[in-house]
């Protein structure tokens, strides 16, 4: 462990921006250092002016971090036989009992093991994503792992995929520097990635003319607010918009010929596609003025250096892949891709989703930007993990929903929650409560005592978090920072990736989890994307550790340096022919789109001073007072109609369920449209499920829910809906279990 009188450097636990940290004790000269009440130093943050990516720079979220680290944490595993019972303290050897028992008992009674399933979180550690797949698709052969990057970026990798032939985002942030247009789609960036916003608007405040930012998005965000150009489109017409800019830039003649000729495939289909999305009726489409699509256009038919930013307003949809494509699409058809300043760039939205991605880390991937479809490359796996030839299953796990779905039909005897709360951040909340009262045993791996997860919980095991344990992390520029355990483990807490090997030993795999350190497990996942796009064969926590983050790719014999790199300089893409895709999808709109009797669209979004589910926000007074409780945004004009009034309540409803919210009433968010923020869940004071409300309709293609629109009717409401008494019930059944300096 780190020296506790000594800053150390980490990467941010919060978004994908991936911000570097200096973690600092906060003591004075002549005074005793701070300490929480289990004896640890009380550390606070600064932005590392050393952190190529962020520059020093750091937003409140990642400023407040070293006052989470302590408060409410899980002191010690915690087991209930039902979940009407009490939990009561158990031993980690009994803990590891249960699991193993469970997962042996699942296997002799079904004949293999897909009555298991994990569901991990883009919080994990690299180390930590990929021990659960050599646990999970190794040892027991199942592909049932999936993370909570489904409901975040996995729109985003099947896009780069089906276009580009891999994962992996090509630009770096340096391009935010060098680009001439900002096109901002499906991200509010100001309040959701904001370092990298601020750094675009200094760029643009200390020379005006060097860059044009347009904004794509039905709310006027903050993001919006320092747009050039606003497009307030209709929700869920982002695809038909990409098509119409596509027209015009074709019919300008402002495509790039000779990039088509050499290095893209199926130009012509995508042509007849874009030909049919004609302004006038793109602008009717969109309900936006065909004069401000006409400027839009503009910008890339002139091949200016484009960048365009997305995060999940594009990725939460039903047709998500196909928005992505057609993102490309533009890049694909003005040559602005592999180059400085320009390029499709998805924005992260965890710290290690990126990470995850190249470990595996979802029902269909393998480490190393593996599929588990392609038998080549299960080949590849199962010989570094020396398992028997056939092991890894051919057919993809379970994606996040299809987990749930299983436990309703009862086809799961295990469901394994580690590092995320999918009670707050899943559509359709109570169909998710009710199927998790179907599985035999619900384990959650997690740091704090009181999300809601736990609270559909037989098995809780305390997890040693950022800052209890070493690891890497990669963030959206696919820069990797070295994470040091700088602070002792708070009570009986262990890191997920031991837990996963100790599970592995006791199944009977010895050898392939015989790991004494985060560093051995680290150095065997380099190793095997060696030759692969996301190639980090070259890193170790040792270079990490003194070299400070590098950039992949990172092939072993690589020179550190903190020059951003980008993917396709060579225009050699990551398919078999090295060619790019055009794509040719259709525009098919919201999955449930406004009726008579849900007149309404709610878009569902963040807030700058709240992350997630609040499980670290919610601890920190000063970003309560920021944000200090959820908000209904509805235009004047729909308030004025429903008879609504600013600060009273109001009612919402959908074909799923209903919850109450005070009213903001606000010009920001366009008529027929409403937004709440989806981060407060039951057991805070101000409980607002907004994610109760959504529907499961998801991307075919990527499997990720259109968490971003559903139809809902609103109205004055008449009483607030309080959580159920078996909820609160639960709540303080775990409070009492709390570590005793919250007694």
């Amino acid at each position: 462990m780190t020296n506790p009188r000594r800053s150390v450097r980490s990467q941010c636990p919060y978004c994908g921006v991936g911000c570097g940290l200096e973690l600092l004790p906060p003591a004075v000269k002549g005074e005793a250092v701070k300490r929480d009440a289990e004896g640890n130093p009380m550390w606070t943050a600064r932005g590392d002016r050393e952190h190529p990516s962020s520059l020093g720079q750091v937003c409140i979220k990642g400023a407040t971090v070293g006052e989470t680290l302590a408060p409410g944490r899980l002191r010690q595993p915690l087991f209930r036989p039902t979940l009407e019972d009490d939990f009561a303290p158990i031993s980690w050897d009994d803990a590891l009992n249960k699991i193993t028992g469970q997962i042996q008992a699942s296997v002799a009674r079904r004949g293999n093991a897909d009555g298991i399933a994990m569901y991990g979180s883009g919080q994990f550690h690299t180390e930590d994503y990929y021990l659960a797949q050599k646990l999970l698709k190794g040892a027991l052969g199942t592909n049932n792992f999936d993370a909570n990057s489904r409901l975040c970026m996995s729109s985003a990798v099947a896009g780069y995929t089906r276009s580009l032939g891999s994962d992996g985002p090509p630009c770096s942030y340096e391009d935010l520097d060098h680009c001439t247009v900002a096109f901002l789609i499906g991200t509010n960036t100001a309040e959701c990635h904001p370092v990298l916003f601020q750094r675009l608007l200094k760029r643009k405040r200390k020379n005006p003319g060097s860059v044009k930012i347009v904004v794509v998005d039905p709310r006027r965000t903050d993001t919006a607010k320092a747009a050039d150009i606003h497009l307030p489109i209709a929700p869920g017409s982002d695809l038909a918009m990409l098509h119409g800019i596509a027209h015009l830039v074709l019919r300008e003649n402002g495509q790039d010929p000779a990039f088509i000729d050499d290095h893209t495939e199926n130009y012509d289909a995508f042509f007849d596609v874009a030909a049919r999305w004609t302004p006038r009726r793109v602008a009717l489409f969109c309900n936006i003025p065909e004069k401000r699509l006409r400027e839009v256009a503009a910008l890339f038919h002139r091949r200016e250096k484009v960048l365009s930013l997305w995060s999940m307003g594009v990725n939460q949809r039903r047709e998500g892949t196909a928005v992505v494509q057609g993102l490309i699409n533009l890049h694909l058809l003005t040559g602005q891709i592999g180059k400085q300043g320009a390029g499709p760039f998805s924005l992260t939205g965890q710290p290690n989703a990126m990470g995850g991605r190249e470990a595996g880390g979802l029902a269909h991937l393998l480490p190393g930007y593996r599929l588990v479809a392609n038998a080549e490359h299960r080949a590849e796996v199962e010989q570094a993990w020396q398992l028997p030839a056939g092991r890894i299953n051919a057919k993809p796990g379970l994606a996040a929903w299809q987990q749930i779905e299983a436990m309703e039909q009862e086809a799961l005897d295990l469901w394994w929650v580690a590092a995320t709360n999918p009670l707050v951040s899943l559509p359709d909340l109570d169909r998710v409560k009710s199927a998790m009262q179907k599985c035999p045993l619900v384990v959650v791996s997690e740091a704090y005592a009181d999300s809601e997860t736990s609270h559909y919980a037989h098995l809780l095991l305390p997890a040693a978090q950022w800052s209890e344990k070493a690891g890497a992390m990669t963030n959206s520029e696919r820069r990797v920072t070295y994470c040091p355990a700088y602070r002792r483990r708070f009570g009986e807490s262990r890191p997920d990736w031991e837990v996963f090997a100790e599970v592995g030993r006791r199944l009977g795999y010895s050898e392939q989890f015989n790991f004494e350190s985060a560093a051995e497990v680290y150095a065997e996942f380099t190793a095997l994307t060696q030759g692969r796009l996301c190639d980090v064969s070259g890193l170790s926590h040792e270079l990490l550790e003194g070299e400070g983050p590098q950039q992949w790719p990172y092939p072993s014999g690589s020179t550190p340096t903190t020059e951003a790199k980008r993917l396709y300089a060579d225009h050699q893409f990551a398919t078999p022919n090295k060619r790019a895709r055009f794509s040719t999808d259709q525009p098919l709109g919201l999955a449930e789109p406004p009726c008579d009797t849900y007149p309404l669209v709610l878009t569902v979004g963040r807030y700058l001073g709240q992350w997630h589910t609040m499980t670290r926000t919610g601890k920190v007074e000063r970003l309560m007072k920021q944000h200090p409780e959820p908000l209904l945004e509805i235009h004047p004009g729909d308030a004025q109609e429903l008879k609504l009034r600013n600060g009273e309540l109001a009612a919402i409803s959908s074909r799923r369920g209903h919850l109450t919210a005070t009213v903001k009433v606000t010009d920001r968010i366009r008529r027929g449209s409403v937004f709440l923020p989806m981060h407060w869940g039951f057991t805070q004071e101000k409980a607002c499920e907004a994610n109760t409300l959504m529907h499961d309709e998801a991307c075919p293609v990527s499997k990720q829910p259109e968490l971003k629109a559903c139809a809902v009717i609103v109205a004055p409401a008449v009483s607030v809906v309080k959580p159920v008494e078996q909820q609160k019930g639960r709540l303080e059944a775990l409070r009492r279990l709390l570590t005793p300096a919250l007694r």
